[in-house]
């Protein structure tokens, strides 16, 4: 089969599409024939050796999500045969024509997507489910503020907010990004190149921050959070370090958090994918939720799909088209 390896650790360019062996699904595994598998950030970082928990990383297959038909089941796979429509996620080794993955992280393809969306969905909704309802705890009624609205994650979680009763605003980079956010639902759209978000949002205040930024974004954030506030951090782009006032959060009861997915036990996943399909398969089911796609790339593309993530120009997901 095809697959896309990584030679060594560096730029785009060390990405290079191999013909490998199939794998064989184990006890509990499902293999899948790939149809589309999304590009996220995190293979960026993995490509790069900067991913926490990847290790070395030459000769690895990126890739955390996928789309297809099952081929083959390994033992104790009760729910799935051959022939079935599944988007998963995985830890690594969706860049390719054909993947194995824990059956319990499968779920079905959502009846009026193709393949293509469905390849969205996994990392993305895996994320802001957990991140933003789980950990965050936004309740209807309440303001949620994403930085990088435009983002595959921000463009998830201004739908599954806004679907859900919440309130949103975003920050992004340009003004075709802020109007993408304000089609989705986004109340406020700032563009954080002309207008510092929290002199736009002090009057208005916001309950959960999903921050992938980090730095100097930090103590602003937690300024803005009303009483009882929640941030949530899945990234640091702009730095891991920062100075806040923990006197300011312990008389606000403000709550810090955050998470990564992929080093998460298999269990874990296996448990949010079944929340996700009881709380987020419907909204899709009722039109309430659909992936926004910025781009597809060929297999063999998949260094300018990754150029095209770094280049931070994309308005919801990068997806690679491996099969029809």
């Amino acid at each position: 089969m095809n697959a896309i390896t990584i030679q060594a650790p560096g730029g785009p360019e060390v990405l290079r599409l191999q013909e490998t062996s199939r794998p064989t699904p184990a006890a509990g595994q499902v293999l899948v024939r790939v149809h589309a598998a999304g590009v996220n950030r995190p293979d960026v970082l993995m490509r790069q050796g900067k991913y926490a928990g990847s290790g070395d990383v030459t000769g690895m297959v990126p890739g955390l999500e996928i789309a297809g038909i099952v081929e083959a089941c390994g033992p104790n796979t009760p729910r799935w045969q051959p022939g079935d429509a599944v988007c998963a996620l995985l830890a690594a080794g969706g860049y390719a024509d054909y993947a194995v993955v824990d059956a319990r992280h499968c779920l079905p393809v959502p009846a009026g997507l193709g393949m293509v969306e469905a390849a969205a969905l996994p990392e993305t909704v895996f994320t802001v489910w957990h991140n933003v309802f789980q950990r965050g705890q936004l309740q209807p009624g309440e303001t949620l503020l994403v930085h990088g609205g435009s983002s595959g994650i921000g463009t998830t979680a201004i739908q599954l907010a806004r679907a859900l009763g919440s309130r949103v605003a975003i920050t992004a980079g340009d003004e075709a990004k802020c109007q993408a956010c304000r089609d989705l639902g986004a109340e406020w759209a700032i563009n954080y190149k002309t207008d510092d978000f929290e002199q736009v949002l002090k009057e208005v205040g916001v309950d959960v921050i999903l921050d992938m930024i980090g730095g100097d974004y930090t103590p602003k954030n937690l300024r803005l959070l009303h009483d009882d506030g929640r941030l949530v951090f899945i990234n640091a782009m702009q730095g891991a370090q920062a100075e806040f006032n923990a006197l300011q959060v312990m008389s606000r009861r403000l709550t810090i958090t955050g998470s990564t997915l992929r080093p998460r036990s298999a269990d874990f996943k296996a448990a949010l994918a079944t929340a996700i399909e009881q709380h987020v398969w419907p909204l899709i089911a009722a039109g309430k939720f659909r992936p926004i796609i910025d781009r597809t790339f060929s297999l063999a593309e998949a260094a300018a799909a990754h150029q095209r993530m770094e280049s931070s120009a994309h308005i919801g997901k990068i997806v690679l088209q491996i099969a029809e």
